[in-house]
């Protein structure tokens, strides 16, 4: 594997789940900290939502390794931010032999 090119700042967003009062509960996210990554395009689609068009497109995102149980070790439903841009992870595997990067499968979804 060419070493990445982490030339792309994201911040590493982990959903909390806060109590509403009424024995429900609402989504936050809590920073888990900054990144360094390479984002690499993959296919998209578009498909029909309720009263919209929501187009999706696959991403490799790789990013340094960190070692298991470390906040900052990207992990499936947590999310990468990029100003208005936000990367939602679907899973998560070692890109390399040495264990020195991690590949981010991730999906961006704009609402049209």
């Amino acid at each position: 594997m060419k070493p990445p090119v982490l030339h792309q700042r994201l911040t590493l967003e982990a959903p909390v789940r806060l109590a509403d009062g009424a024995g429900g509960f609402a989504i936050s996210w809590e920073v888990r900290g900054t990144l360094w990554a390479e984002i690499r395009p993959g296919t998209g689609r578009e498909r029909a939502a309720e009263l919209m068009t929501v187009a999706t497109t696959a991403l490799r995102i790789i990013v340094r390794a960190a070692p298991e149980g470390a906040p900052s070790r990207p992990k499936p439903d947590q999310r990468f931010r990029a100003g208005n841009r936000v990367f939602r992870i679907l899973a998560v595997t070692e890109a390399d032999a040495g264990a020195r990067y991690l590949v981010c499968f991730a999906q961006e979804e704009v609402s049209q």
